[in-house]
Formats: structure tokens, sequence, C-alpha cells
């Protein structure tokens, strides 16, 4: 077999990997909600009421994050994980976003608080620092948790079979599906 032809095989091997990732993402956070709705008194008394930092929640939304690191530790071994989470280390943003990210966006929410005329609600519902800063880091760490799974393993999958563009739609869709349990 040509080295060209070996890399085509290995590539569609691994983009195979795109079911099992779905089913086990899918399986775990609409399995987590379909236990749920059939036992909420049961899980409220265990777990009490669901909220955003409700255990089987951050569970529904780490399932991306659990099924891809599964299916590198199942394809890659510990060198494919260690080089997989290495990907965390690399930040290619301009120091302007960065800017925007940690000033811009308060920015706005502040400026949009002023023009809606609730600045005084917002203004007097602030947070005391430790509080603020507790929950800053867990949505630091959970919501960014999922794109371990969409967009660090799924969508480099997808797009090893289609475009760019195509594989964004079409994973965009797969995400959106995903949520709607949420909502």
């Amino acid at each position: 077999m040509s080295h060209a032809a070996s890399r085509r095989a290995a590539a569609s091997q691994d983009a195979s990997a795109i079911l099992p990732f779905l089913l086990i993402t899918f399986g775990m956070a609409w399995g987590l909600m379909g236990l749920y709705l059939a036992m909420p008194d049961r899980i409220e008394a265990n777990f009490g009421p669901v909220s955003g930092s409700h255990p089987l929640f951050i569970l529904a939304v780490y399932a991306p994050a659990i099924a891809a690191v599964v299916l590198v530790l199942h394809h890659g071994g510990i060198a494919g994980l260690k080089a997989f989470l290495s990907r965390l280390l690399l930040w290619r943003m301009a120091a302007g976003w960065r800017a925007f990210l940690l000033l811009g966006i308060p920015a706005v929410s502040f400026l949009g608080a002023a023009l809606g005329g609730t600045l005084a609600g917002w203004a007097g519902s602030l947070p005391e620092a430790g509080p603020l800063l507790a929950a800053t880091a867990f949505m630091l760490v959970l919501g960014p948790a999922e794109e371990f799974g969409w967009r660090g393993f799924a969508l480099p999958l997808l797009q090893r079979r289609m475009a760019p563009v195509r594989a964004g739609l079409v994973l965009g869709l797969i995400w959106g599906v995903w949520h709607l349990p949420a909502f």
C-alpha cells in the first residue's frame, strides 16, 4: 500500500470515530435527562434541585469531553491523550481580542444595562469578590469543557471528510440538537 493510501485509510478509520463520539455524547446527556424525567423526585432528593451547578447537569455538559477523552484513549493511548490535551496550551489570539474578552464583553453588558434602564438593578446585584471569582472559575471550566469534544475532537474528524465550512455547519446542527433538552 502506498504512503498516500495508508494515510487515507488511517484518516478514514479515525473519522469513523465520529459515530461512537455521538453515541456516547448523546447517550450520556440525553440519558441523564431521561433519568431526571423518569424520576424527578428521587433525583432532587439525592442531588438537589436542577440548576447550573447540579452534578447531573455538569455531567451532561461534560459528555462531549468525556466521549472525546474515552475515544482518544482508546485510539491513541496515554500518548494520544497527552497530545490531545497539549493543544490546550496553544493560544493563537491577538492581544486585542484578549482585551475585548476581558474588558469589552463586560463593558457591552454594562452598556446594555444602562441603555435598557436596568443599570441600578444590575449594579445592585453584583456579588462580593469571593463568590464572583468562584463563579467565574467555575464557568471557565464548565462552559468550555464541552468544546474539548465538539471542536477538539468531532470537528477535526468531520473536516477529514468534508470542507471546513460544511463540517462546521454539520457540527453546528448536531450541537443544536444535542442542546434541545436544555431548552
